[in-house]
């Protein structure tokens, strides 16, 4: 239940603090004193948008905070599920920045803002006038349903048969349209893949051809070249060779006369060594340079193929090639287990459908079970709160599967005698739109365990003895959970085991709206202005001290 709720800088609401009663807590004041405000600063709490218009100074922080005692109602599991620490007390707090950042924390902790609704409608229930025109709604009436029957594991389960099954049909399909387009492609791929392996492609064999054809068409050039470094090096008159071991002999004579010498006459032999190794390769490649006009023009077909190849398929090299043919080789292969893995992914979606379609049928049957016991009870309470042919039909349809299951379901209504039930939107007035909504909240009370019930004047288009028997739902509602009602009823007020007044204080350059708790005293005032103006006939003060002695 709701401990406390601190409102600060919200709307007109410069700062408000409420500590509720556990049981029925009244709410009254003028219209736009600022009781729907409250609200709107507890939809905050349950995760609703945020907007930097609702805050009182532009320049400050709005922070909602809510403090709730839920040891009572075994909600350890959703904490653990969203990884919180659970504790008895449960604080909800909302932060609205002047920049228009919102920040939700639960117990101190920053969480996203589904985390807190989802915490938060566990908590309170608000009912508005938006939700009694939501009743018209037929997916609204199949929560409803589902609510009255405690569905929940059923639609879990069902959701995930659905998805199961909306997973495994997407897959078919995308296979099956991959499938086509790649049959349509696959005599094409045929020849392209053919063409590659005709080509009998390696890798690095395109730089080995080049190199090598560079050096046939330039063979001429490079044997001369290559016996000038042979005459050079190694010839018979006044090569490098002979030159260095001329010096190597000049070294050797005074190489035992200093270390340095030593040393200069070591690196001079090892530069023999060295020249002498590549006169030799120099001797070998001149060896095996040649021009071999049927080689030459070998090796140019093959570069050409290479070429035109890669021209064809856009692609800069072999590896390219390569790839692309390991791609169509795969592509081909699709092709040829194509109707095993279509015929795989048809009985996956199968089995898949077949197991929710089960799932469904006890959802079906779970909702169709509490059908009329819930029509019968809910056309019961109306005649007592003033419908007395009050007539209610709930009908099922089975409708194409959607992640709620296969069922619409349409609340049947009719308030006079003779006249057949239909569609709520079409047939139900503005009352007795609040008094179905009303006997639906109070039947589903007894089926929820949900601490905090808020109804924002629920008694709308009621009043007299119906508005009691109203009251005495509520407070019979009180002894299971805390709530908290909004009404202009004086005999709706006067049975709360708690009483509130908002009221507007101008007292100030800006308005601010404000609540506090009425003393015995004052509640006798506040029931008696309700009933006679703002100033009351000693009758009306007597009538108000009659209501709250009930």
């Amino acid at each position: 239940m709701l401990q406390s709720l601190t409102i600060k800088n919200y709307a007109l609401l410069r700062e408000l603090e409420m500590r509720p009663s556990e049981k029925l807590n009244m709410i009254t004041g003028e219209t736009g004193a600022g009781k729907s405000i409250m609200l709107g600063a507890i939809g905050l709490l349950l995760g609703n948008r945020a907007d930097t218009r609702s805050l009182y100074s532009e320049d400050q922080k709005c922070i909602i905070e809510g403090v709730f005692t839920i040891n009572k109602f075994s909600l350890e599991s959703i904490f653990d599920q969203e990884e919180l620490d659970y504790d008895p007390i449960c604080i909800l707090r909302r932060e609205i920045s002047p920049s228009g950042k919102s920040r939700a924390f639960v117990n101190d902790t920053p969480v996203r803002l589904e985390t807190m609704r989802g915490i938060g409608h566990l908590l309170v229930d608000i009912h508005s006038q938006h939700d009694t025109l939501m009743l018209g709604d037929n997916s609204y009436q199949r929560e409803v349903i589902d609510a009255f029957a405690s569905n929940e594991a059923l639609r879990k389960a069902y959701y995930q048969k659905y998805q199961q099954y909306h997973r495994a049909k997407q897959e078919f399909e995308r296979v099956s349209t991959e499938a086509s387009r790649l049959r349509q492609e696959d005599d094409y791929n045929r020849f392209l893949l053919e063409e590659l392996h005709q080509a009998t492609l390696q890798d690095g064999e395109q730089e080995t051809l080049e190199e090598t054809m560079q050096v046939m068409e330039n063979a001429g050039n490079i044997q001369e070249q290559l016996q000038i470094i042979q005459t050079l090096c190694g010839g018979e008159d006044m090569s490098v060779d002979q030159l260095l071991a001329q010096a190597k002999q000049a070294t050797a004579k005074i190489a035992s006369f200093s270390p340095t010498y030593e040393t200069i006459y070591q690196r001079i032999e090892s530069c023999l060594i060295e020249l002498r190794d590549i006169t030799g390769e120099v001797e070998n490649e001149a060896l095996q340079v040649e021009f071999d006009p049927e080689k030459v023009e070998a090796t140019r077909e093959r570069l050409d193929l290479l070429y035109k190849l890669q021209q064809k398929h856009q692609c800069d090299s072999v590896a390219e090639l390569l790839k692309l043919q390991g791609e169509l080789e795969q592509k081909v292969d699709q092709v040829n287990n194509l109707d095993d893995e279509i015929t795989r992914l048809r009985q996956v979606q199968e089995v898949s459908q077949r197991e929710m379609q089960e799932a469904a049928q006890q959802l079906t049957e779970s909702r169709q079970a509490v059908l009329a016991p819930l029509a019968q009870e809910l056309a019961q309470l109306l005649r007592n709160l003033g419908i007395p042919d009050a007539v209610v039909e709930i009908e099922q349809r089975e409708v194409e599967p959607t992640e709620e299951g296969i069922d619409e379901i349409a609340i049947l209504f009719s308030a006079n005698k003779g006249i057949s039930p239909q569609e709520l939107r079409g047939v139900a007035s503005g009352g007795e739109f609040s008094r179905l909504m009303f006997c639906i909240k109070y039947i589903l009370a007894g089926k929820t365990s949900l601490p905090t019930i808020i109804f924002d004047e629920i008694d709308t288009g009621v009043s007299g003895e119906i508005a009691i028997k109203m009251v005495n739902m509520m407070k019979e509602m009180a002894s299971k959970h805390q709530v908290i009602a909004i009404s202009h009823l004086p005999q709706v007020a006067a049975k709360g085991d708690a009483h509130y007044f908002v009221y507007k204080d101008n007292s100030s350059e800006k308005v601010v709206s404000n609540i506090r708790r009425l003393s015995e005293e004052e509640r006798v005032e506040e029931i008696a202005k309700m009933l006679g103006g703002n100033n009351p006939s000693s009758i009306a003060y007597e009538n108000a001290k009659e209501l709250l002695s009930f």
